[in-house]
């Protein structure tokens, strides 16, 4: 496998990623700094993009890969694909705004939201934008056009952040706005008032994408790419249950405030976490179409078990850099959300796992056995579901914590062992085991007796053992000739 074409991907499509998170990481202080810990504000944001994670995956229904992979064959008009996407996902985006509009309120007082239907309205919205602007993401990607696919994204990422700005730093002091920023909740609300507006944007700019829409629908063809499509939405939503459920049971299994405040202080210290999640969607948006193209020498074997490989050797190093950065790395959350600090390594595992099962996961894409994901996965959601519905009234957040690393490690040895009899890949395990025991000795290290060192030498330390690990990295990479 030639990493340096996946490398150069992962650097164009990473750039938006790592540059928006980061951008992002700034609001974090801002918000766990202006918005108290034990006023649950901060958990009631972490609870309403969980919905909308969720529902994201319901309306997108797994049209994202089958994008690519219809798109790929020789034989299709990939613009007829591309436009049956559009219609199919833009349909039943404008069924599902019909369904929240039309049960506004029972839906909010389902959820919790009886006092704010309009929290509900505006993610309605939100999502059902951000479905319709997945299929156009996905086809700039199939397309090879990371310019514009990062332009876009930034049109959305610069103007949320100076939106946030303006609402906690400068609304709350102009006497005639002060009505409006405390009758959303002391700003927390006019965070999804802000998303909105953002989203809106990016939209109204992808134009000359929707009018891709005006290709056609062929029915035939839609049925083909749904019958590929249906267990994709299974396994995307039993994917995404797995990062969010806890994050919409908790508050339901610690009913009342203190259900809340500990989601907030939860959600608050996962953000440090997010570094994972950001090397896992950057790795993937410049893999996923590099396994599916025509040329089979992508999707052979050997470029699965690289693939994994490398992605888990960069991943571990990931780690141990927020492990050993954590002194500083923990003021970006204020003072009253530090409690749950000690969640980090255990969240960032279930991001490896994550992505690991996500590599994995190939053995039955390219072989059209995408209902085999669904099973897994939901295997994993289900042991994931267990652990929080078990532990979280006991344990709070930490239940969350350890179910997600449950679930995922669940599904990602399941994949393993049944990809192995049914698509044979040549995993180089014992590379892979030295580097997680590297890994696991130098975390234990720092675990048991670093962190009871003065800062600066843990700072010190944990430099050198990172680039102890980057140089035995390098000197993996140039062995096997990768590079």
């Amino acid at each position: 496998m030639n990493l340096k074409s996946l490398a150069k991907d992962t650097a164009l499509y990473g750039l938006v990623s790592i540059v928006g998170r980061f951008l992002n990481y700034l609001l974090v202080p801002l918000y766990t700094y202006k918005i108290a810990a034990e006023s649950g504000g901060y958990g009631i944001v972490t609870n309403l993009y969980a919905y909308t994670a969720l529902f994201l995956a319901l309306l997108t229904f797994g049209m994202e890969t089958t994008l690519f992979r219809f798109g790929s064959k020789t034989m299709l008009d990939d613009k007829m694909v591309y436009s049956n996407a559009l219609r199919m996902v833009g349909g039943v985006g404008l069924g599902f705004l019909a369904v929240v509009f039309l049960f506004l309120h029972p839906i909010s007082r389902s959820m919790g939201y009886e006092a704010h239907p309009e929290y509900v309205a505006i993610f309605a919205l939100i999502t059902a934008q951000d479905a319709f602007q997945a299929i156009m993401f996905s086809r700039l990607r199939q397309q090879r056009r990371p310019l514009r696919f990062v332009a876009l994204k930034f049109a959305f990422i610069i103007p949320s952040i100076l939106l946030n700005l303006f609402i906690f730093l400068v609304m709350a002091d102009i006497p005639a706005l002060r009505g409006l920023y405390e009758q959303f909740s002391y700003g927390v609300g006019l965070i999804f008032v802000a998303n909105l507006i953002c989203t809106t944007l990016v939209s109204l700019l992808f134009i000359p994408e929707i009018r891709g829409i005006a290709y056609g629908f062929d029915k035939a063809l839609a049925r083909q790419m749904l019958g590929y499509s249906w267990p994709l939405l299974l396994l995307s939503l039993v994917g995404v249950l797995n990062q969010v459920a806890d994050k919409i049971l908790l508050p339901k299994l610690m009913p009342g405030e203190e259900g809340m405040v500990q989601l907030g202080i939860y959600g608050a210290c996962v953000k440090i976490a997010m570094i994972m999640s950001l090397l896992t969607q950057a790795f993937r948006y410049a893999y996923e179409p590099i396994v599916f193209a025509d040329n089979k020498d992508h999707n052979s074997p050997a470029t699965l078990a690289d693939g994994t490989k490398y992605f888990i050797i960069f991943t571990l190093l990931a780690f141990l850099a927020v492990v050993f950065y954590m002194p500083v790395l923990q003021r970006f959350v204020g003072a009253g959300y530090r409690e749950g600090i000690g969640v980090i390594p255990v969240v960032m595992m279930a991001e490896i796992f994550m992505g690991v099962y996500f590599n994995l996961s190939f053995w039955y894409k390219l072989t059209d056995q995408n209902w085999w994901g669904a099973i897994i996965s939901a295997i994993g959601v289900a042991v994931m579901v267990g652990v929080n519905v078990l532990f979280v009234p006991k344990i709070g957040y930490w239940a969350c914590a350890w179910g997600g690393f449950a679930g995922y490690g669940v599904s990602m040895l399941l994949s393993w062992f049944l990809g192995q009899k049914r698509y044979p890949i040549p995993y180089d395990l014992p590379a892979i085991g030295k580097f997680v025991l590297i890994a696991g000795a130098m975390f234990a290290l720092h675990a048991f007796w670093l962190h009871t060192l003065p800062v600066w030498v843990q700072l010190a330390a944990g430099t050198v053992l990172l680039g102890v690990y980057a140089l035995i990295a390098w000197r993996e990479i140039k062995s096997s000739k990768a590079i």
